[in-house]
């Protein structure tokens, strides 16, 4: 993976949570995960196409996707419903879009899924192929969330 199909991510990710937690964020200690090993609990999928193949997940907990939630509509939501699943989806496609100008600014073209949501315990997303995701959690007030970049050139 090159670093300059990451960095509009990453980048993206710290601006935007920046913007809407009005705090400051910190990166955590990078790694590689195998794809097909378990989520924590609350993933927004998109899928990537164009000069690349692959996927970024916004991968947190059911707590950390509550808190933000919470957070970022001024209330205070208790479970994951579907206000909370909305808000973290417009997040991951605040995210993204933001990505997608950077991108585009760097004459890379890449076309994106809308975010599919997926919840549960123990979750593990299968997919197929030998790459490997490289993982970027980012530290907020509320909890890590973590960014799962997973491309392939081609």
């Amino acid at each position: 993976m090159r670093i300059e199909y990451i960095n509009p991510f990453v980048e993206a990710a710290f601006d935007i949570l920046k913007e809407v937690l009005q705090t400051d964020v910190k990166r955590g200690q990078l790694y590689l995960k195998k794809l097909g090993e378990s989520m924590k609990g609350v993933a927004i999928v998109i899928g990537v196409t164009g000069q690349v193949n692959g996927r970024v997940v916004f991968d947190m907990t059911e707590d950390v996707a509550i808190k933000l939630a919470s957070k970022m509509n001024g209330e205070t939501f208790h479970s994951l419903d579907k206000m909370v699943m909305s808000t973290i989806g417009e997040l991951a496609n605040m995210i993204t879009g933001r990505a997608v100008t950077r991108l585009e600014k760097e004459n890379l073209a890449f076309h994106f899924s809308p975010p599919t949501m997926i919840t549960g315990k123990d979750l593990t997303v299968f997919e197929q192929g030998d790459m490997e995701a490289l993982i970027i959690p980012v530290e907020t007030p509320l909890g890590i969330i973590e960014i799962n970049v997973a491309f392939k050139e081609g």
